[in-house]
């Protein structure tokens, strides 16, 4: 199967080719990071590395001869690395050995080499590594895809002008509608295999399953085994814990409250054991957490954070693909794909109301609301009303999901999430 190219972590890799940083991409399982390494080797191959100068390792692989502790990782690479020329070394889900820190430091040290790595655990980047490795990594943090790269993945391409067909897509035999797409999108999500594929609610359910069972069983459970922590030991409260919070994306939630409605369903457990279990979920990519920032005190806020899930398609397998919140859904998509366009995200409070986001990056804010439709006066004002209570001069955005409005509405810039996701939204683009 040809390989879609996914440019912006294809660069962000070859950036730190040949430097002193082994290259370390982290992310939720199956967004795409195994086939980033196969584009980087690809991309060498091209540019006239020898294939022996490559040596690759899946460590998600049955076959024999897998290393499975850090000396028999280290021997792997010295058995095939030609130590006379400098070598491309690859390591996916490098996490499965235990102790592998050491073995990478070891080869860092003792061969020429440049080491590129996948994880799907941020236990990946706990301290452990950082104390071998000094700080001797860079790491790109990988999602799932995007609009603009679904549409890629899809083989369709889009019309930036202005004018009817802005909002059309082509394959080159038939056009269609970008409304349509995001539907779809919407519904599936953007896993890399489902998007290139036509598929129906069966194959998702199907497959979203055995990455759902992937997730929980292989980057939480056996990670805990594995490392004998110990803290998750109640799959069954894992999974009620997983379900209320793909239910509550976007909500104000404590650990007390949390608690308190799985003690509505007849479970136990302690805050402590609630935030130990949110924290295992968070370190396997599964869902990202979002502070509060008071913007008149400029203080983050340790109480009341939001959670959002790595890909709404696995939100509506988990939920059952019932008729979901669209405004959950909407702005779940919205602030993956400001991590996307380079933004650091949270949740701006201001006297008794918040603004949905806030995106920061160097030299740069915005405040964003996102609201699925402005169908009468009374939603309008009530999506407006956070921006006046601001008294700085960072740009204001309101995406809105569905319908067509001004495109500036007291100094507001209105924009769709349509032209938004395609990075028609200047000020607030991937950079």
């Amino acid at each position: 199967m040809k390989l879609v190219q996914r440019d912006r972590y294809l660069n962000q890799v070859l950036a730190f080719k040949d430097k002193d940083l082994i290259k370390v991409v982290t992310g939720i399982r199956r967004c795409g990071k195994s086939t980033l390494l196969t584009l980087v080797a690809e991309k060498l191959a091209q540019d006239g590395v020898e294939a022996q100068r490559i040596v690759t390792l899946n460590l998600e692989s049955m076959q024999a001869g897998i290393p499975q502790d850090p000396k028999s990782l280290y021997r792997y690479f010295e058995e095939r690395m030609d130590q006379s020329v400098h070598t491309y070394v690859f390591i996916d889900e490098v996490q499965r050995v235990l102790g592998w820190e050491e073995a990478v430091n070891a080869m860092r040290v003792d061969f020429d080499c440049d080491i590129y790595l996948t994880g799907s655990n941020a236990y990946l980047l706990s301290s452990e590594l950082a104390t071998y490795l000094s700080g001797r990594y860079v790491e790109i943090k990988m999602l799932p895809l995007t609009f603009r790269e679904y549409l890629d993945f899809k083989g369709l391409t889009f019309f930036d002008a202005a004018g009817p067909q802005s909002n059309m897509a082509t394959d080159g035999k038939g056009f269609f509608t970008l409304d349509r797409l995001f539907q779809d999108y919407s519904q599936f999500g953007g896993m890399p295999f489902l998007a290139a594929e036509d598929i129906d609610l069966e194959t998702h359910r199907s497959y979203m399953a055995t990455l759902y069972q992937s997730v929980v069983t292989r980057d939480i459970l056996d990670r805990e085994r594995k490392h004998a922590k110990r803290t998750i030991t109640n799959p069954d409260l894992l999974k009620r814990l997983i379900l209320f919070l793909a239910d509550n994306i976007g909500s104000n939630n404590s650990f007390n409250s949390i608690t308190n409605a799985l003690k509505a369903e007849k479970l136990n457990p302690a805050n402590t054991t609630v935030e130990a279990y949110a924290a295992a979920l968070v370190d396997a990519y599964l869902f990202y957490p979002v502070s509060r920032y008071d913007i008149k005190g400029k203080d983050h806020l340790k109480t009341l954070s939001k959670y959002y899930i790595a890909d709404v398609g696995l939100r509506n397998y988990l939920l059952g693909y019932r008729n979901l919140d669209q405004g959950r859904t909407l702005e779940n998509i919205v602030y993956l794909q400001l991590l996307f366009n380079g933004f650091e995200v949270s949740i701006g409070k201001i006297g008794p109301t918040e603004i949905d986001f806030i995106a920061t990056r160097p030299g740069k804010r915005a405040y964003i609301q996102v609201a699925v439709t402005l169908q009468n006066e009374d939603t309008q004002n009530r999506e407006l009303r956070p921006f006046k209570l601001l008294d700085d001069a960072y740009p204001r955005y309101l995406i809105v999901g569905e319908g067509t409005y001004p495109t500036d509405i007291d100094g507001i810039r209105v924009v769709s999430i349509i032209d938004f996701l395609l990075g028609r939204a200047e000020g607030i683009q991937a950079d």
